[in-house]
C-alpha cells in the first residue's frame, strides 16, 4: 500500500539483484554482519512498563508478547527516520544555494545511508514492512514540503537535535552491546546535521508565510509528545485484546505520562530557541504546546 510521499522512501522496495547488492556492500565497506543476540534490546524498565499493574500481572508469555511489541516499534521507528533521512538529505542537495551545501548534503546523504545499512542488520525482519505510526506519517508528509525555511528548522534545528538526545537513550540502555555501540556512533553524524541546520536557518530571511507554517507543523509534532508514551500503551492493548478506556488511563498514569511528556517538551522547547525563532516559539507557547497533558486527556487525544 503507497502513502503518496516519494522522498521519504519509506515503503521502497530491496533491489533483489545480487551483483547490485555486492557493489552496494563493497561502497559500504561492509566487513561483516551483526547478530540479533541479546534480545529484546530494551527491558521493561526502559519503557516503564515495571510501574505497569496490568503488565506486573500479566503471564510470562503476555509480557514478552507486549515487551516484543514495544521493542519492534522503537527499533523500527529508528530504522525508518534514516530512511526518510537519506530522502531528506538528497532532496536537500537539490534545493542548497552554494557548491559548499550541496556538498554537506551529499555527505550527510552518505551518513544516512550508512547508518540505514548498519541498523538493518538488527531487524528483525528483512523489509520492515510495518505501517508507519504517527510520527513517521507526520514526518513522510513533511519532507514533501518546497519551504527550505520549513525544513531547516523543523528537521534539522528541532528533529535531528531531540534525535541526538534519543540515540543517546537508546545507546544507553540497550542491552545488546553492538546494537548501544551502533547508536552511539550514529551521534556525530547527527550532531553535524543538527549544527549545520541551525547554522542556515539562522542566515535564512525566514518570510511571514514561512513562521506561520513552521508554527502549524511544531503544533501537530508537539500534539504527539503532549499525549505521552502512545507506543507503549499500544503494545500493552495488543497483546491483551484491547484496553477499556479507564485501563488506558491507568496505564498512562502508571507510566507518569506528565513527567514522561514535560521533559521531552522542555527538551524541544530548547532546541528551538535560536536566533531567528522567537517569534515562533512564542507562537507555541501561547497555544500551550509545551504543555503536558494529564492521563485523561491523553486517552481523548488518542489516534
Amino acid at each position: 500500500m503507497s502513502y503518496g510521499y516519494d522522498v521519504a522512501g519509506l515503503e521502497l522496495p530491496h533491489c533483489q539483484n545480487p551483483k547490485l547488492q555486492r557493489v552496494l556492500a563493497a561502497a559500504l565497506g561492509q566487513t561483516g554482519v551483526a547478530t540479533q543476540q541479546d534480545y529484546p534490546y530494551w527491558d521493561a524498565t526502559y519503557f516503564g512498563l515495571h510501574n505497569v499493574k496490568i503488565f506486573q500481572e500479566s503471564t510470562v508469555a503476555e509480557q514478552a508478547q507486549i515487551l516484543d511489541h514495544a521493542n519492534r516499534e522503537l527499533f523500527q521507528e529508528a530504522y525508518l527516520v534514516e530512511k526518510a533521512g537519506m530522502g531528506y538529505m538528497s532532496k536537500m542537495v537539490l534545493l542548497a544555494d552554494t557548491i559548499e551545501e550541496r556538498m554537506l548534503y551529499g555527505l550527510f546523504a552518505a551518513d544516512e545511508a550508512t547508518h540505514l545499512s548498519q541498523l538493518s542488520h538488527f531487524a528483525l525482519e528483512p523489509d520492515l514492512a510495518q505501517t508507519p505510526n504517527t510520527f513517521l506519517r507526520f514526518l513522510a508528509a513533511l519532507v514533501e514540503s518546497q519551504d527550505k525555511s520549513v525544513l531547516l528548522f523543523v528537521i534539522q534545528v528541532v528533529l535531528e537535535g531531540w534525535g541526538l538526545s534519543h540515540y543517546r537513550s537508546l545507546a544507553k540502555e540497550c542491552r545488546n552491546p553492538a546494537l548501544g555501540a551502533l547508536f552511539t556512533s550514529f551521534l556525530q553524524a547527527e550532531s553535524r546535521h543538527h549544527g549545520t541546520g541551525v547554522l542556515l536557518f539562522n542566515q535564512t530571511a525566514v518570510s511571514a508565510a514561512s513562521r506561520s507554517a513552521i508554527g502549524e507543523v511544531l503544533t501537530q509534532f508537539l500534539q504527539m509528545v503532549q499525549v505521552g508514551p502512545q507506543g507503549v500503551v499500544a503494545a500493552i492493548a495488543q497483546a491483551k485484546g484491547g484496553l477499556s478506556r479507564q485501563q488506558t488511563v491507568h496505564v498512562l498514569e502508571q507510566l507518569d505520562t506528565e513527567a514522561h511528556s514535560s521533559h521531552r517538551l522542555k527538551v524541544l522547547r530548547s532546541l528551538m530557541h535560536t536566533e531567528s525563532s522567537q517569534e515562533i516559539v512564542q507562537t507555541l507557547e501561547a497555544r500551550g504546546m509545551f504543555q503536558p497533558l494529564p492521563a485523561v486527556q491523553c486517552v481523548l487525544h488518542e489516534g
